[in-house]
């Protein structure tokens, strides 16, 4: 099967410019200039977003299906590198499964996830990939791929890294600060997971906040009888984040494995980055969509605040400044989500205990929209920026680049054709999380997806999903380096 889409304004990292692109299969064959014919063209782009129009001879100009794309902008298929599908969590599951996650993820641009298994301590990492495993195997709509969180690092689970890197596909290692007794982990094992890691070309990745302090604040606030949604925002303030992320910093720096801090909130964390660039060292930072647009006034609002209950919390406007700044700067190098949604009822748990709210927030539809609209819309940030920051960096930080992440001959069929001027409203009527309310509840946005290409099938079409669950597949990545 051959797909052509015509006319379209491609973007990507690094290009902008109007062209047409030949698919056949899973796979593009050849780009080239609106109106100029079709050159061929083969390999893949190395650079950090494709190479532009093919040169070559000329292919045909027909195909099996003909999309014309004038008007529309077309993107790389945006990779969401933090979600958590089906995730155990204080006592209940996170309400997306792998199935009704990734189509949710397709209908906003996100055409691949990474998601992550959670070792259960005392037991082994291929015990947890093979729960996983059962969960997506043969029931994800769009391309996933894993990240493996180490909760208990030990001799046996150190002889498993090589094997997750080089026979799984799985090259990156997620640790926790925070969360003691259940996924925390201390830094005599930090630092032993980061040699070993580093020794086999993974990274490691890291929820970076301080646990004692934090659980310190917890147990004060609850004794105090201070139980709202509020004390949850109190219970993490900046400094916890700040003096974690300056930790892991300088653990990565002596041990010299490549880092990554997912979910950066504010000012002093990302302080704490620049300050590791004074020594040359150079981390990974991922901000989430919801800390570069919400602000912590909303848990002044009873329980309705618990809709935004997530670890860290919203944090103050002024940091929101800093992360906007951050992106351009080229200290923050992705927008995620953080993708872990409960039903109001799993949020009722917490009613009368802010403690026992489950914590998360649904995004992993509306990221991509909301980034082109609050971003791009509002002169935030550039075209290229944008690409690079929801679809590019995600790849080539976590082993997907040149399959995933930018258009190019050779890459993945992986495309969204995306109108830069229709308006419409976020609402949970409307969306396809399965999610019983939204964070974004009435907010009208200008930029819409329309079309979604995964793989060379046309996956979304006008707010219609097209392919079944099972068409998503697991993608193993790559090797990591220590730079984009």
């Amino acid at each position: 099967m051959s797909l052509l889409i015509k006319n379209g304004r491609i973007i990507t990292a690094t290009d902008d410019y109007t062209g047409d692109i030949r698919i056949e299969g899973e796979k593009i064959v050849a780009i080239g200039l609106a109106g100029q014919g079709l050159p061929a063209g083969s390999g893949s782009s190395t650079d950090a977003g494709g190479h532009g129009p093919s040169n070559g001879s000329r292919l045909p100009a027909n195909a099996d299906t003909v999309i014309d794309a004038t008007g529309l902008l077309v993107f790389p298929g945006g990779i969401d590198p933090h979600v958590h599908l089906e995730m155990p969590f204080m006592g209940t599951f996170s309400s997306d499964t792998h199935e009704t996650g990734t189509r949710a993820a397709l209908f906003g641009g996100t055409t691949t996830v990474i998601d992550f298994v959670l070792q259960t301590q005392g037991h082994t990492l291929h015990e947890a990939l093979a729960e996983w495993n059962g969960r997506a195997s043969g029931t994800a709509v769009g391309d996933y791929s894993f990240h493996m969180a180490v909760t208990d690092f030990n001799d046996r689970t150190r002889a498993e890294i090589r094997q997750m890197i080089e026979e799984e596909g799985i090259t990156s290692f997620k640790t926790f600060m925070a969360y003691k007794g259940a996924l925390m982990i201390d830094d005599r094992q930090m630092t032993a997971l980061m040699q070993e890691v580093r020794q086999h070309g993974g990274l490691v990745t890291v929820h970076a906040t301080n646990g004692d302090m934090i659980d310190y604040l917890i147990a004060k606030h609850r004794a105090e009888g201070k139980l709202s949604p509020r004390y949850h925002y109190l219970s993490q303030p900046e400094v916890t984040e700040a003096e974690a992320s300056g930790r892991f910093a300088d653990i990565a720096d002596y041990t010299g494995c490549p880092g990554y801090i997912v979910h950066l909130t504010c000012e002093g964390a990302l302080n704490a980055v620049r300050n590791a660039t004074r020594r040359n060292q150079h981390l990974f930072v991922e901000t989430c969509i919801q800390y570069l647009l919400l602000d912590d006034s909303l848990y002044q609002e009873d329980f309705e605040g618990a809709k935004w209950v997530m670890s860290p919390p919203l944090r103050k406007k002024k940091d929101q400044t800093t992360l906007w700044a951050g992106i351009n700067q080229g200290l923050v190098n992705v927008v995620a989500t953080d993708h872990c949604p409960f039903m109001w009822k799993q949020k009722l748990m917490g009613e009368k205990d802010f403690s026992k709210i489950p914590n998360g927030h649904p995004a992993i539809e509306n990221r991509m929209e909301l980034l082109y609209s609050e971003g791009v819309h509002k002169g935030r940030i550039s075209l290229n920026k944008y690409v690079e920051v929801a679809c590019t960096n995600p790849a080539k930080i976590f082993g997907l680049f040149p399959r995933k992440g930018t258009i190019a001959p050779g890459s993945d069929a992986d495309l969204v054709l995306f109108d830069p001027v229709k308006k419409h409203t976020l609402s949970a009527a409307t969306h396809h999380m399965n999610v019983d309310y939204s964070g974004y509840e009435g907010w009208e946005l200008t930029g819409k997806v329309q079309t979604v290409i995964l793989r060379g099938q046309v996956a979304i079409d006008k707010n219609k999903c097209l392919i079944e669950k099972g068409y998503g597949q697991f993608i193993k990545r790559k090797k990591v380096g220590g730079n984009i």
